[in-house]
């Protein structure tokens, strides 16, 4: 097997250079002070737009993504774990760097972990509100930062090499089922096939259904299983709501595909939880064409883009927790409404939530949901379609992958023009890292000495 070997050694002499030259220029000041939040934000997002830019390299310097924007757009698209593509024949690339695409998802899932618990802490930042960057509910583990990633790493590479035996038990080679389970862990959805996993046989479908659902679980979740506390799994109120939305919203589609479509029970569950769990963990992966599906069971899909899986997971999107405060918050609403004199307060995980952080959140859904409203009249004035435009800034604010229109489960992203895949680029971005890590460097108070 004649696989390329110079496009990764040319392309890690860029990143190395630039960790020498930065740790030569550092290393002469013995008085180094901790970093501030400022420069942590825009050290997250720098590390991750640098990531992405030297990620593209592979494809660039092999020739397998000739175009600087299409290389930069699965670059970007594989460590913010979206999956989204501009490939349209994925069988025919080199296996080195069908390794390397989903190589980029792992790498993705693990980076929040590996460069906010654990590389953060080291050059003396400090502080747990780091690590909630990416999840601003994130329980803690342990009182120490570190060890958290610690364990995290150790769960989430536990995980992976699980679902590769497993794989591996069901008839999938190891090449792909070491691409899978990249994909499946980081809620990435990169696949070596053009069909994704349509071609596998149902027992494989089922392996990487649980793990999908696995990876969009909190990782603490995971860690408390571990410890058999089974006490703090039951009192995790996201945890549960999870389930249950993925339960309900799984059950309604399978139930439309038996008696709107014809399909036979078990290929309708089958497809109903797998394409249910895919897109509500941010992961991607599909087996179906949910829109040839009745409508109301694709745009069902088409809402279920903007749950994201739990806080604390490799998923993206608005995550669990937050739309269980929201509901907390409407139903507070109503309930003062019948008892004005009643002293209430949100609660999550049988805490009160402080008037800050529930603040914080119901912003964070507005910001979010404006983002997206900006970045698909974006998309519009590009001369996109309408539903293609939605679709896009929906899947890629999540990180999922397919959208609905153009860019739906068949489909991909090669025909949209540059300009859209940069804008594409960027919200995948910010959706990767919680939105607030992105746009703070935009507001002028926050370049003011």
């Amino acid at each position: 097997m004649n696989e390329p070997v110079q496009p990764f050694l040319l392309a890690s002499a860029s990143p190395l250079l630039i960790g020498f030259l930065l740790l030569k220029a550092l290393s002469g000041d013995d008085e180094q002070s901790p970093m501030n939040r400022r420069e942590a934000y825009l050290a997250v997002t720098l590390s991750w737009l640098l990531m992405s830019l030297t990620g593209s390299l592979p494809y660039l310097i092999s020739g397998s993504i000739p175009k600087f924007t299409d290389a930069v757009f699965e670059s970007v698209s594989g460590f913010t774990t979206t999956g989204a593509s501009i490939l349209t024949d994925i069988e025919t690339l080199p296996l080195s760097i069908l390794f390397w695409r989903s190589l980029t998802h792992w790498i993705g899932g693990i980076g929040i972990i590996v460069l906010v618990i654990i590389i953060m802490p080291q050059l003396k930042i400090g502080g747990y509100n780091l690590f909630v960057m990416e999840s601003s509910l994130q329980e803690k583990i342990r009182p120490r930062v570190k060890s958290i990633g610690k364990r995290l790493l150790a769960i989430y590479t536990g995980l992976t090499i699980i679902e590769i035996i497993l794989l591996l038990i069901g008839g999938m080679n190891l090449f792909e089922s070491t691409c899978h389970a990249f994909g499946t862990i980081a809620t990435g959805g990169f696949s070596p096939k053009n069909t994704s996993i349509a071609g596998y046989s149902p027992y494989i479908q089922y392996v990487i259904m649980v793990f999908m659902l696995l990876a969009g679980t909190n990782f603490t979740i995971h860690y408390f299983l571990l410890k058999k506390d089974f006490v703090s799994i039951r009192q995790n109120d996201e945890f549960r709501f999870y389930l249950a939305v993925v339960l309900i919203t799984a059950l309604i589609i399978s139930g439309s595909l038996v008696m709107d479509a014809g399909t036979p029970l078990e290929p309708a569950l089958r497809e109903g939880f797998f394409q249910t769990i895919s897109i509500i963990t941010c992961t991607g992966f599909a087996t179906a064409d949910y829109l040839q599906w009745p409508v109301y069971a694709w745009m069902i899909i088409f809402f279920s883009m903007f749950l994201g899986g739990s806080t604390g997971s490799t998923a993206g999107g608005i995550k669990m927790a937050r739309h269980l405060i929201a509901l907390r918050n409407i139903k507070l609403i109503f309930t003062r409404m019948n008892s004005p004199n009643a002293v209430l307060s949100v609660r999550i995980n049988r805490k009160v939530l402080s008037e800050e952080n529930n603040n914080s959140v119901l912003t964070f859904i507005a910001v979010y949901l404006l983002i997206f409203a900006a970045g698909s009249i974006g998309l519009v004035l590009m001369g996109i379609d309408g539903s293609s435009a939605v679709g896009s800034a929906a899947t890629c604010m999540a990180g999922i992958g397919p959208g609905i229109g153009s860019v739906g489960p068949a489909s991909n992203f090669a025909h949209l023009p540059d300009a859209a895949k940069l804008l594409l680029s960027l919200l995948m971005l910010m959706g990767r890292l919680e939105i607030y890590t992105v746009i703070i460097l935009f507001s002028r108070n926050y370049w003011k000495v």
